[in-house]
This record gives structure tokens, C-alpha cells and sequence, in this order.
């Protein structure tokens, strides 16, 4: 029966994979302890190894004997589309149910209950969708025939890529019938993540039947090598030297999606095709910058880790780093992308001293602290009810963003619930597992010191990243840069670098205003609420540049950090703003210029608003007030109330402006949620300004 059963899985893997495709010994070992025994299994293993051979081969097999259809949890839409078109080549009938296709919900369902649909691929964030949760789910737990987790590092915290969605396996899990088997896929796990998946799962070794699978994560393809370049501009520049010469098509990952989309636009001005592809790229866009890189009419995207997971090209030739990952196990997992199907990929690391700022920004968005979480528990308590997140939002010291992550986190902890109309508490008790979230804090600044000693190794570059993973096959690949001791030139043209820095230090970026107001603001005591009036908000604006940019971002993250001195403002950025100015094609030229009070740089602000006034033979009229409170910056409706009851127009001011006939340009020294521009734009329009024109030397996002 077991040579039987081999045969079978070897014709549906050349069905898959083409008649070359023989099953490798790790992959029959979890196919037959699925078919046969009914197993739940933990496989690890490199990218490009065959892991979805493994559930599809094993689908197949399970729907011959009349099993009912395969469950897939998986992350990404990119990654589901991989998986249905794979699927087909198996004879194995897939489809997907995610939030971008709702209106095919029912047809799915019922081509599933009807037995015509093999694989339904799901996102963890379906899992909890009422309508999903309560209509689909149950009746799919039912008649599943398996269960399969991809990308299982997802559903542990002390993974790169945590999704506390994935959380919710765990009751899944817990109602799946006696004898479904489960698998469970990741190629980047160290041991304390395989760990946390397994008790995650159930699939631990208490579990009966469970079996882990690892295997060695070197792909012999990949040649690494860290380059070491003394500023952007010269980065950038021997990208754009270099980029010819390496082979094929590939992916250029930066930390940041406004990195992305200047170094793209950099390589398109250098005749590059290239394209930026990032969370914030509209999703039609995504998918033809995805057709044309797997089509090789892209030289390279310019991706961030939004293209992490879930993409899948063979012959990808290079994989590029422009600032590197905080862990070395997200370097790992970017780099898994190259390679899988080519005899060489090069992998080269070119690090950035704004690595450890941007490191330091996300570290900043980890679990809030116990007295912050507990806000969002009483705010649920007292309401009685389901409350959207709108209508918590202004309740708790929480942005939009964390406030989802701990909702989901309470959720999966059984504090809290999501119904028709938002959340609700269940009344049932929690705790601050303070131990854990300070100990997933630790091991993050130890991957972050981790990715540093990667770049100063003087040793085997692979073997670095494997013994990472706790691979027990690390060994010296014989073929980074290190190993071989071949290194990649880093001279520069003087005219390449000289284009970068032209390019890097160009000045400007479009400012888009606020047209909406947060919901919820009554319960501040604010009286503001939908659509700001078009005679009460500002017009489009502008700035010198991001704090997330390459090029100026890095002059201003120094000018405007935490601890820089307040100072007039440098005659080279002053210089830049003239230029952004000059550049700015306005319906109506300003004639005057009121600047923001500062608490943290007066002298800074004052000193370029009355320096724009000068040159530009604008009148200075003074600057708005602030009083305390205005500095709160938790989420949009706490910044807007603490900036409503602190800002105010002083009476002088309110007078000169009452006789300016044309638009008012607004200084400030950083636009970062945009409510200050907002509300003072709101002010001045009352005072009598027919139009406010924000400028600042910086924004966030």
C-alpha cells in the first residue's frame, strides 16, 4: 500500500512540477504521515524546496479517498494567487476567499459544500470577519479534510513577521474533527520560533503523531556579499553602475516606502525600467509590477518587505538591500526570494547609517504598555456594546494601527470580541504578560545587534544567517564574499555620484491637506465632525522633504531630532526651502507669513519664517500660539482635541490678518499626523485669511 501510495504522490508531482520531478525524502515522510496517518506536522525548509508540493500532492491524494477540501491560512493575496495557479497544475481545484473578493463569498461556499473546490485558500484575517467567523467557518471546520498553516512564523511574536490573527488557529484547531491533518510550513524559523509555533498549534511534542521536519536552508545559488558605501548618494550611485551587471531581474528591497519610490525614480531617470512596490501601491498597480518582474520587463523592483512573502520567481537573478532588515531572519527571508531556480544569484547588502534610526521607528510601534491596553478595556466595559474603532479611537492613548494589533491581540485572548459593529468585551478576565513582551523586546535588540556583527563578519556570510535559524547544517558556503575573498569594487564615477546627489537633494514634496474630521470628537468635547468645509481647510501644501527620504531625510532627521539644539535655521536648508518655494506653482503668490509656536524649536521655526518673509518681500505677521496639551500625539483624535483647546490666534495677529488680501504661507518645522496645519489653517480662514498655504521643512509619512 505504502509503494502504492508513493506512486500515486510521484504522478501528481510531475503533474505539478513536470515529469522531471522526483519527491524529495523529506517531502514523501510528510505526505504519507498526512495521508496515512492522519498526522500533524511542523515542516521547515528553505524557500524554493517544495513545501506547497507537499500539501497539494497531499490534497490530492485525500480527495481520492473522499476526504473533504483543504483549508490553506495564508498571508498574503500575491501568495494565494501563486498557490491557485500551482494548484491547477496539480489538477488540484483551488479558490480563495479575502477581503477583496466578498461579492464571490457565496459561490464560493457553495461550490465548496457542493464538493467542487479542492483547496480554499483564507486569510488569517477572514478568521475573525463576522460574517465569515459565523456563517462560513463552522460548516468548513466540518467537512475540512485538512488543515494547512503557511508562513507559520506568522502566528509567533518572537517571528519577523507576527500577525496576531494567526492567533485565532488556535480555536480553530481546537474544533477541527478528530483525524484532519494539519500541517504547518515556514522556511524562516529558529528554534525559539519552531517552539512557539508547535505550542501555538498544538503541534508539540506532547501532541500524538506530530512530526517536525527541518532541513538544511543553504541554496547553493545565492552568493552574498556586504558592501560598504560612505554615504547615500554614493549607494545609490554604484547601484545605478552596477545594476547592469547583475544578472537578470531581481528586487532591490529599502527600509521605507519613500526610499523606495526615490530610488526607483532615481534608476527610471538612469534608463532603467524599474518600479516601486510597497504597502502603500494600489493593488492594481501591484499586480502588473508583479506580471511584468516575473516576465523580465522590469529590471528591478523596488520593493519594501511588503514583497516579503508570497512572491514566487524562479529565476530571479539578484536580491539588493539598500539599508538593511533589523533581523537577521527577515534578511533571510528577503533574500529566500533569489535564486530557486538559477545556477547563481548574487545578494548583496549595502548598509546605511540611517538603519538603526528607522530600526528604532518600528521598535517604537511594539506592544503598548499594560496602563495604555487597560484604557482600551474599560472603554469597551463602560460602553455596554459594540464600539467601532472610530468611536474607541478618541477614547485610548492608541493610533488607529496599534489600536487593530491590540484589539486582535485581546481578541485571541478571549478579553475581548469583534460582532456587527465593532468590538465588545466579554467580561472574562486578562493579564499583562509583561515577562514575555520585555523578553520579545530583548531578542529584538539582539537580531538588530545581530544584522550589525552580519555586516562586520569576517567570517562565512551563509553560515552567519544559518546558524541564526539554528540550522544544524550551517556550515561555510565557499562562495560569499568572505569565503571567497572576492569583493565588489566600490569606486564610483564622479558623474554618477554627482546624479545621485542631484537627485537625492532635490528639494519638494507635495503636503496633501485634511478633508475629514475624526469621528468621535463630541466625546472630547471637540465640536467637529465630517467634512472640512473647503472655505475652512488649507490648500495643498508643501515641504523640503521626508524624514523617511534617503537624501534629505537624513540632513533632517539630524536637524530635527530629539536631542539637536534649537538653532536659526542652516543657511544650506534655508537654501533648499527658496528653491521648494520658487518651484511652487500657487493659483495665488502669499504676501505674508505667520509661523507656528514651537515648544521644542522656537528659534528654528522663527528664524526660517521671517528669512522667507525677508527674501521673498513677504510680510511677517508673528506667530500662532500654543499652550499646553498641544503636544499629544497618541492618535488623530487626541491631537486633534489637545491642539483645539491649545492653539489659539492672538489678538494682533487676528487684526493684521483681517487686512491681507491674498494667501497666507503657514511655517512650521514638521508636519507629521497634519492636524496642526489643519486646525491653525482653520483659524487663520476664520480670522479672515482668504487662503492658507502650509510649508514645512519635514514630514513623516
Amino acid at each position: 500500500m505504502t509503494n502504492e501510495l508513493r506512486d500515486q504522490a510521484e504522478r501528481h508531482l510531475k503533474d505539478l512540477a513536470g515529469d522531471g520531478a522526483r519527491l524529495r525524502d523529506d517531502q514523501w515522510t510528510a505526505i504519507e504521515a498526512l495521508v496515512d496517518r492522519q498526522a500533524r506536522a511542523l515542516v521547515v525548509q528553505r524557500t524554493g524546496w517544495g513545501k506547497s508540493a507537499v500539501y497539494f500532492v497531499a490534497t490530492a491524494l485525500l480527495r481520492a479517498r473522499g476526504e473533504g477540501p483543504t483549508v490553506i491560512v495564508s498571508p498574503l493575496l500575491a501568495l494565494m494567487r501563486n498557490q491557485v495557479e500551482a494548484a491547477a497544475r496539480a489538477g488540484v481545484h483551488a479558490a480563495t476567499i479575502n477581503s477583496a473578493n466578498p461579492e464571490q463569498w457565496r459561490e464560493i461556499q457553495d461550490a465548496v459544500t457542493g464538493g467542487d473546490v479542492d483547496v480554499l485558500l483564507v486569510s488569517p484575517e477572514r478568521l475573525n470577519n463576522p460574517d465569515f467567523r459565523d456563517t462560513v467557518l463552522p460548516s468548513l471546520t466540518a467537512s475540512a479534510g485538512m488543515l494547512v498553516v503557511d508562513e507559520a512564523h506568522c502566528i509567533s511574536d518572537w517571528g519577523h513577521d507576527f500577525r496576531p490573527d494567526y492567533r485565532r488557529l488556535r480555536t480553530l484547531l481546537t474544533e477541527l474533527p478528530a483525524g484532519v491533518p494539519v500541517l504547518a510550513t515556514t522556511a524562516t524559523a529558529n528554534d525559539r520560533v519552531v517552539r512557539d509555533v508547535a505550542q501555538q498549534l498544538g503541534l508539540g511534542p506532547s501532541t500524538t503523531d506530530t512530526l517536525v521536519l527541518r532541513g538544511g536552508l543553504d541554496r547553493e545559488s545565492l552568493h552574498l556579499a556586504v558592501v560598504r558605501l560612505p554615504n547615500a548618494a554614493a549607494r545609490l550611485a554604484w547601484l545605478a553602475e552596477k545594476l547592469p551587471e547583475l544578472p537578470g531581474s531581481g528586487i532591490i528591497y529599502t527600509l521605507t516606502v519613500a526610499a523606495a519610490e526615490e530610488v526607483a525614480a532615481f534608476l527610471r531617470e538612469r534608463g532603467f525600467e524599474a518600479r516601486a512596490y510597497s504597502g502603500k501601491t494600489e493593488q492594481a498597480e501591484r499586480l502588473q509590477a508583479e506580471e511584468d518582474l516575473l516576465a523580465n520587463r522590469v529590471k528591478a523592483l523596488v520593493a519594501t518587505s511588503a514583497l516579503g512573502m508570497g512572491f514566487d520567481k524562479p529565476d530571479l537573478g539578484f536580491v539588493v538591500h539598500l539599508g538593511a532588515p533589523q533581523s537577521p531572519i527577515a534578511y533571510y527571508q528577503q533574500i529566500g526570494r533569489a535564486g530557486r531556480g538559477v545556477r547563481r544569484a548574487e545578494v548583496l547588502l549595502l548598509p546605511g547609517a540611517e538603519d538603526r534610526d528607522i530600526w528604532a521607528y518600528f521598535a517604537s510601534l511594539a506592544f503598548p504598555p499594560e496602563s495604555v491596553v487597560r484604557q482600551v478595556l474599560d472603554a469597551l466595559a463602560d460602553a455596554g456594546g459594540p464600539m467601532s474603532l472610530a468611536a474607541l479611537e478618541p477614547r485610548v492613548e492608541l493610533s488607529r494601527s496599534r489600536l487593530e494589533v491590540v484589539l486582535k491581540v485581546l481578541d485571541v485572548d478571549g478579553a475581548v470580541r469583534r460582532e456587527r459593529g465593532g468590538w465588545l468585551s466579554t467580561g472574562e478576565g486578562w493579564s499583562y504578560d509583561s515577562e514575555r513582551y520585555a523578553h520579545v523586546a530583548a531578542a529584538r535588540v539582539a537580531e538588530q545587534q545581530a544584522m550589525l556583527d552580519y555586516q562586520s563578519t569576517s567570517g562565512c556570510r551563509m553560515e552567519f544567517l544559518l546558524r541564526q535559524l539554528d540550522d544544524p547544517h550551517a556550515a561555510p558556503c565557499g562562495r560569499c564574499d568572505n569565503c571567497t575573498g572576492r569583493t565588489w569594487a566600490t569606486d564610483v564615477s564622479v558623474a554618477a555620484t554627482a546624479e545621485a546627489q542631484d537627485r537625492l537633494r532635490r528639494p519638494g514634496i507635495d503636503v496633501t491637506p485634511r478633508r475629514q474630521w475624526p469621528s468621535g470628537m463630541s466625546a472630547l468635547g471637540v465640536p467637529l465632525s465630517g467634512k472640512i468645509a473647503t472655505d475652512e481647510r488649507a490648500e495643498p501644501g508643501r515641504a523640503l522633504g521626508r524624514l523617511t527620504d534617503i537624501g534629505w531625510g537624513n540632513r533632517l532627521r539630524v536637524m530635527l531630532g530629539v536631542t539637536a539644539p534649537d538653532q536659526p535655521i542652516p543657511d544650506d536648508v534655508f537654501d533648499a526651502c527658496v528653491k521648494v518655494l520658487a518651484a511652487w506653482k500657487w493659483e495665488r503668490r502669499p504676501t505674508a507669513v505667520v509661523t507656528m509656536a514651537s515648544h521644542r524649536r522656537p528659534k528654528l521655526v522663527r528664524s526660517l519664517g521671517e528669512r522667507l518673509a525677508g527674501i521673498g518681500r513677504l510680510t511677517y505677521l508673528g506667530e500662532l500660539e500654543l499652550g499646553p496639551g498641544a503636544d499629544r500625539r497618541s492618535n488623530s483624535a487626541q491631537r486633534l482635541a489637545g491642539l483645539w483647546n491649545a492653539m489659539r490666534v492672538p489678538p494682533q495677529l487676528a487684526q493684521d490678518i483681517a487686512t491681507v488680501d491674498s494667501p497666507v504661507l503657514l511655517v512650521d518645522d514638521q508636519i507629521d499626523t497634519g492636524w496642526t496645519m489643519t486646525v491653525a489653517a482653520l483659524l487663520l480662514r476664520g480670522a479672515g485669511a482668504p487662503a492658507v498655504l502650509p510649508f514645512a521643512l519635514a514630514t513623516t509619512t
